[in-house]
């Protein structure tokens, strides 16, 4: 069996793809699986790091503003997508694959296309209840159309196509256990809260961030805190905090990475959780039971992480918050409130674990073993 995984721009599209990709050769040790992503993009850093191998593109996405400029721009685009369909097929002939899996970014979009127009067995995987304009384009020519949630159906033109799997995560998500995590990275017995907005990072939320830290600091450092600045926001953010009066010595608990690779364990032995809300990062944080903030990003489309971030909250495994002024001061508030009620938090863990499918890398399994079978 051979299969490719095309994704890539942001972890929300890598993660999910790798977790399946892993489950795979769990069940058939000797398939041979390719990467196809975006020159530039994470995937050139997760990818190898997850152990397989990766073939890039070329390409980019359509600006959706009405500008001579943004007009230009998706000139550009569309000649970098016709080439990479080019560069797909010379990849796809010479890899010859059985099935193409593609879990969003710039690059699933040309591999998907190529490959069908190549006869080859291909499925799409949207995370979010709105499907984006990529996955709706691929979804058009897709064997089978995979989204997370039953009220997707709606969006796409074969319905037919469309089955409910849920969210891959990885499987360390759901056998890491607390105790044993918290000892392998050394905390000691205060709570340990996680924060993280984006392989990218967020701006603002960094600032808000820095804020908090402001006054862990004048608290005392009452709880331990490990937090992701991303990619961009690293470059900055430490020279910031310092900028701001905030000292972190060595023993107090706080420690601002640019990215936590280690991730599955990290919110195992998390006590809260303070997270974006888009579709892989609740999954992940559900698949844990490891209750969370969420703060959805206000710069999507369609406000598709409100609408999951809303989901969770009604059912009581998340707090919902909307970015605002002194966001810092509202977040260290909600967390200290949170952490001081353990009976709430221990209700929000079993919600979050009943709101999520612990099978969902198990079930597209299944389909790309039946789309195998047609080829």
């Amino acid at each position: 069996m051979k299969v490719i995984f095309t994704c890539g721009g942001t972890g929300g599209h890598i993660n999910p793809a790798i977790a399946v990709a892993n489950m795979l050769k769990e069940r058939h040790p000797d398939c041979q699986i390719l990467f196809v992503g975006s020159e530039g993009g994470m995937e050139e850093k997760l990818v190898p790091r997850a152990g397989y191998a990766l073939r890039c593109i070329l390409c980019g996405g359509l600006s959706r503003r009405r500008t001579w400029k943004a007009l230009k721009w998706n000139i550009k685009v569309m000649g970098r997508v016709l080439t990479a369909v080019n560069d797909c097929k010379a990849i796809i002939r010479e890899f010859e694959p059985d099935v193409i899996v593609g879990t969003g970014g710039y690059a699933s979009f040309p591999t998907l296309y190529a490959g069908s127009a190549m006869g080859i067995p291909t499925c799409v995987h949207e995370a979010n209840a709105v499907p984006g304009l990529t996955t709706k384009l691929a979804a058009n020519r897709a064997d089978k159309t995979l989204v997370t949630f039953e009220e997707s159906a709606q969006y796409y033109r074969h319905p037919e196509r469309v089955e409910v799997v849920g969210m891959p995560v990885k499987k360390e998500f759901l056998l890491n256990q607390k105790q044993e995590a918290r000892k392998a990275l050394g905390l000691d017995n205060r709570p340990l809260v996680v924060s993280f907005f984006g392989s990218q990072g967020a701006r603002d939320m960094n600032y808000a961030v820095t804020d908090m830290l402001k006054l862990e600091q004048q608290a005392g450092f009452p709880f331990q805190h490990i937090h992701s600045a991303g990619t961009a926001g690293y470059k900055w953010m430490p020279e910031h905090i310092r900028s701001q009066g905030v000292e972190l010595p060595e023993g107090c608990g706080v420690e601002v990475k640019e990215y936590i690779y280690n991730m599955p364990a990290v919110i195992a032995a998390a006590d809260l959780v303070i997270s974006r809300a888009g579709a892989s990062s609740c999954n992940e944080i559900g698949a844990s039971g490891t209750p969370c903030i969420l703060i959805p990003s206000p710069n999507v489309t369609n406000d598709h992480q409100t609408k999951n971030a809303r989901i969770l909250a009604q059912r009581g495994g998340a707090v919902m918050l909307c970015e605002q002024e002194n966001m810092g001061q509202l977040i260290y508030d909600t967390v200290t409130e949170l952490l001081a009620d353990p009976e709430r938090l221990s209700q929000m863990s079993v919600t979050l674990r009943e709101a999520v499918f612990l099978d969902s890398a198990e079930r597209i399994c299944d389909i790309i073993e039946q789309l195998c079978k047609q080829r």
